[in-house]
């Protein structure tokens, strides 16, 4: 392959291909294609349903329940291993459900060739398909054409090509066969085409230079093969919890067999006692919790239109504190708009304030007539910038299509980028279009609100200043005059005036912006666009735009680059690879990014994000399958209203983990303490039973709880300081240690002095830990602030599971789990037990309140 092919001359590219611009031989091109092979983007390799399934059971806790399953078996405990088998395989199936669509980023890239080809092969110009260009081929390109592949431009006419999905560059780029300097932005390239990307305007031919994975697309392939999954926030955390619960159940039992076996308790007895404590010390349901708490959150998105393709984005969401975002169809509305125009020192705002004063004007009539009718484009196709003329001309009151039946064109001269203007003959009058300083260049008039005066060197002064400034507020300028005589087309014009365009800011992502700013996440503008027109929109929409260029990232070391990141808001001219070096470098000064795109430039950056955000109207398939949130809208808004409701779901998550961990803590330590003095209050079936009952629809139903008002006046939450934060620590030991006080009480009351368990005694623990529970999770709603009565769907789960435990109380099923029907009076014991447990909670919460500070995160900003 040749060498930086874009700065070579168009010979010497084809000698070093050893081709002509007549093509290559049919046999030299059959030989090629053995030797490089067929010019497509490799598959990704394609994950089965199987593995997808058995990949939802890669977790150190759902090892950790399976493993207590397997000692469940092992004593005979079957009921016990197939309640745990039933809460493990229901976590998978919601997970499975979820994470069935399997990546598609390198079919959707393969996706994007073109199906055939025109090649010239012999002398001959035929089609092929696609897959078969090789490199050294000779292709020819029309308008409408999908480049088959890299290429460096031998002979072109008029040729524009839409580049945006690779470079990010908004507008169409004109080509020219004249080589660039080796070390141009890929967005300067204009002796090359690549493959993928649309021929929007005029013919060209180009020898191949690179196929298949050797192509820029094909190195974006590459990169997002290479590129592994990343784990959110609560993914490591859960992860992490797991490690810890499974050393602390081995180092538990470790303890507790030995020291039982040295009182005298019989060998069974220990063992169910070590199971018995392994079963407690598990939170069984907590992932099938977060599994589904994480799923409502995804059904809520979508009603808002972001489409979640991976669960655990979702309450990543919540952690981000930096947006790395493109420009073209994100912040901007990604499609050209006449702005501005100037006609003999008059500036109109088109759409603005001054517009129906100033459109009165004869002069500006004129301007967007010529300008509609030196135009081949329509309302609904053609080049974006002469597609924003026609818009402006419909808007500015012009019926497009009578105008030019009223008005048809008797002759034309087509732009060409060595022309670098277009004119059109209507009878007796030509209109010309094009590069303000040729066009004035051609000019020797000027049109005032007098008529025409003559043009002089102050007047074009002034001209060329307000092209000046047009160009600082990153318009495109087009100049357009008119020739009386059109045989004077191109020499004596009548100056008409200039026209501004951009690609203008979604009017609501300033807004958007600010919210986001207020919510503690720095938003950087990460685009192919040019350093001028980049400043420009980022100054537009009120972010601070210190700017960097693509070139200069690529001078940096990593640890130069992790320091810049941190001020510089706007990074223009880059490539993907620059765009993946900004993410590591914020990456590794411990932020969690978000990046949005809708280019196949942005899925490298997509897939190595913390959170990949896709547009779902402008995208790409590429950047959809390559991100974890697709925008159904584009809205950039919307973005802001994801991460409230993945701050709203970290507010959930945090209190039934809280919920959680402290019911099992309780359980633990009253089996513990209970087995010291030579009882068994609670076997592993009532065990499981108790966290069937807790971990289930009442700790779900948090999931429905209301978000807290100030969520997004907080600042982002520290992943590294995990979930299980002082304040959860202090909640979880402190509520625990009330729970153990209050049961162990209860225990020996029910005992009554007996050397073993009783029935009944074991029935009054079972269901005085599943009443206490609730009351608890009530109080841990109040200590994040949550109204009472907030979520009727709570009180549904912890009626119906009340309703379950009577169930077990007073049906045939009692005689599995040992228990014995309880009555008034019993009922009324219990009663009392909740409201000695209720000051005790109540004090907890006031310490922790009143001695234990809040700390950065958004797991503690709540309360």
């Amino acid at each position: 392959m040749v060498e930086d092919p874009q700065s070579q001359s168009a010979d010497s590219v084809l000698t070093a291909y050893e081709t002509t611009d007549s093509g290559l031989s049919s046999e030299e091109a059959r030989q090629r294609l053995d030797e490089y092979g067929k010019n497509e983007v490799t598959r990704a390799s394609e994950r089965t349903a199987l593995s997808i399934f058995l990949a939802q059971f890669d977790s150190v806790l759902i090892w950790v329940l399976l493993a207590a399953a397997a000692v469940s078996v092992s004593a005979g405990y079957l009921i016990d291993a197939g309640l745990i088998a039933v809460i493990v395989v229901a976590n998978g199936i919601f997970g499975f459900v979820q994470d069935y669509r399997a990546e598609q980023s390198l079919e959707a890239l393969r996706e994007m060739a073109a199906p055939t080809a025109t090649v010239r092969r012999d002398g001959e110009s035929v089609d092929v398909d696609a897959t078969e260009v090789v490199p050294g081929d000779v292709f020819e390109l029309e308008s409408g054409d999908v480049v088959p592949a890299d290429g460096r431009l031998l002979a072109e006419t008029d040729l524009e090509v839409d580049e945006a999905s690779l470079t990010g560059e908004s507008e169409p780029v004109s080509k020219s066969p004249e080589p660039v300097d080796a070390d141009t932005p890929l967005a300067e390239h204009t002796s090359m085409v690549y493959k993928g990307t649309n021929v929007s305007r005029g013919s060209g031919v180009a020898v191949a230079s690179s196929t298949a994975m050797e192509t820029e697309v094909g190195a974006i392939a590459a990169e997002l093969a290479a590129t592994e999954e990343t784990e959110t926030p609560l993914q490591r955390e859960l992860d992490v919890l797991g490690r810890r619960l499974g050393l602390g159940v081995v180092v538990l039992a470790a303890l507790v067999v030995p020291l039982l076996l040295l009182r005298g308790t019989p060998l069974i007895q220990a063992g169910l006692t070590a199971v018995s404590l392994a079963v407690a010390a598990v939170p069984e349901g907590l992932p099938a919790v977060v599994t589904l708490t994480l799923a409502l959150g995804v059904r809520k998105m979508a009603d808002e239109n972001a489409l979640v393709r991976r669960l655990p984005a979702v309450e990543a969401l919540g952690s981000v504190d930096v947006i790395c975002t493109d420009k073209t169809g994100t912040l901007t509305e990604g499609q050209m708009t006449v702005s501005k125009v100037w006609v003999n020192d008059a500036v109109v705002d088109v759409g603005g304030e001054e517009s129906e004063t100033e459109s009165a004007d004869e002069r500006v009539e004129l301007l967007f007539r010529a300008g509609a009718l030196c135009n081949d484009a329509t309302l609904e196709e053609g080049d974006p910038t002469e597609q924003a003329i026609v818009a402006a001309a419909d808007d500015y009151g012009f019926d497009i299509e009578a105008l030019r039946e009223d008005n048809p064109r008797t002759d034309e001269i087509p732009f060409s980028s060595e022309r670098k203007w277009m004119g059109t003959v209507h009878d007796d009058v030509g209109y010309v279009k094009g590069a303000p300083e040729v066009v004035l260049s051609n000019s020797s008039r000027v049109l005032t609100a007098d008529g025409p005066v003559d043009l002089t060197s102050e007047m074009a002064e002034r001209i060329d200043q307000q092209v000046g400034t047009f160009a600082d507020d990153a318009l495109r300028v087009l100049a357009i005059a008119y020739a009386e005589d059109p045989e004077d087309i191109e020499s004596d014009l009548v100056f008409v005036g200039l026209v501004g365009m951009i690609d203008p800011p979604r009017a609501e992502v300033a807004d958007a912006l600010a919210a986001t700013g207020r919510a503690g996440i720095d938003v950087k503008m990460v685009t192919g666009d040019n350093v001028r027109t980049a400043a420009a929109i980022a100054s537009s929409l009120g972010m601070d735009h210190e700017v960097m260029e693509g070139r200069e990232i690529e001078e940096m070391d990593e640890d130069t680059l992790r320091e810049h990141v941190e001020s510089v808001d706007v990074f223009a001219r880059t490539s993907p690879e620059h765009k993946v070096r900004i993410l590591r470098a914020l990456q590794a000064n411990d932020h969690v990014v978000a990046m949005t795109g809708d280019g196949v430039n942005d899925a490298p950056a997509l897939k190595n994000a913390d959170i990949g955000v896709a547009m779902g109207m402008r995208g790409t398939d590429v950047a959809k399958h390559a991100s974890d949130v697709i925008l159904l809208d584009d809205n950039y808004s919307t973005i802001e209203r994801a991460v409230e409701r993945g701050r709203a779901i970290f507010d959930n998550v945090w209190k039934f983990v809280a919920y959680l961990l402290s019911a099992n803590i309780a359980e633990v330590a009253i089996v513990f303490l209970a087995s010291l003095f030579g009882y068994l209050v609670l076997p592993a079936v009532q065990l499981l039973w108790i966290n069937l009952l807790t971990d289930g629809l009442p700790a779900l139903a948090l999931g429905a709880d209301p978000q807290s008002g100030d969520v997004m006046e907080r600042p982002p939450r520290d992943p590294n300081r995990g979930i299980i934060d002082r304040r959860m620590l202090s909640l979880i030991g402190g509520t625990g240690t009330v729970s153990t006080a209050v049961m162990l009480g209860l225990m020996f009351y029910t005992l009554g002095g007996a050397a073993a368990v009783t029935p009944y005694a074991m029935t009054m623990v079972f269901t005085g830990f599943v009443v206490l529970e609730f009351e608890k999770l009530y109080v841990i709603r109040w200590f994040r602030e949550t109204p009472t009565f907030s979520n009727p769907w709570l009180a549904i789960a912890v009626g119906t599971s009340l309703l379950l435990q009577l169930a077990i109380l007073y049906t045939p099923v009692a005689e599995y789990f040992g228990t014995v029907p309880l009555g008034l009076a019993d009922w009324g014991l219990l009663g009392a037990v909740l409201l000695v447990a209720l000051p005790g909670y109540l004090a907890v919460v006031l310490a922790i309140e009143r001695f234990v500070p809040i700390g950065a995160t958004t797991g503690n900003a709540a309360s």
